[in-house]
């Protein structure tokens, strides 16, 4: 079985990934790197680790989770799809069996709120951690250095988060996302403001995978 160890190691990938970066950087979005694919690929798979998946499932999610921002490198927009297609296109390329690889297609497809759907669990899984990583390593360096009042909402947001995690609270059967925010950065409500919709998606990601979706900031249980 293709491991995701085999997909972080591949030559196509690290220069898609890295392409991919260069023009998130160039657009000035927060950082959607090696950084961000690395964790989305850990929690991905803890999520189903946590529910029972076996470990096929798993490393399918840790797949999904290192490529699924693969499509940046073609353009912004649509990048959930172009993501998709490429990713099939490298996992087959691989020796990865047509299932699986069109498995880790169908999930990077809808990980995004635009226009993804939780259609399976890796899907499912993938949409909860890619969405819970909200942390202020993702502002660029030269953003830091601007005054906080000149700082757009989604930087100021994720400057402020100190700390963001998911994990499956079992004795609740419960998917929590947990964040730290700095207040005096930025108000909890500007959160919601932009992540309403993200919010809703991980809703339906959580249900999918038979669980309640719960969000807690600054250790107080807000859904």
């Amino acid at each position: 079985m293709i491991k995701v160890e085999d997909i972080v190691n591949d030559g196509e990938v690290k220069a898609i990934m890295f392409m991919a970066e260069s023009q998130i950087e160039a657009l000035g979005f927060t950082e959607h790197s090696v950084r961000h694919s690395t964790i989305v690929s850990r929690w991905a798979g803890q999520i189903l680790h946590d529910i029972g998946k076996d470990e096929h499932r798993v490393e399918l999610a840790k797949i999904a989770g290192y490529l699924h921002d693969i499509g940046n490198s073609v353009n912004r927009y649509n990048h959930a799809q172009s993501g998709a297609i490429l990713a099939y296109k490298i996992l087959t390329r691989l020796g990865m069996e047509y299932e699986d690889a069109a498995a880790i297609m169908m999930a990077i497809g809808n990980h995004d709120e635009s226009e993804g759907l939780p259609v399976s669990d890796i899907t499912a899984a993938l949409i909860l951690a890619d969405k819970a990583d909200v942390h202020k390593s993702r502002v660029r360096n030269n953003t830091t250095r601007v005054n906080l009042d000149n700082l757009n909402i989604h930087d100021r947001v994720n400057l402020a988060a100190e700390k963001s995690s998911v994990y499956v609270e079992k004795e609740s059967n419960k998917i929590i996302l947990d964040i730290t925010i700095d207040t005096d950065k930025c108000p909890v409500m500007s959160y919601f403001e932009i992540y309403f919709k993200r919010m809703q998606l991980c809703r339906r990601a959580a249900e999918f995978l038979g669980r309640e979706f719960s969000l807690m900031i600054n250790g107080v249980r807000l859904l």
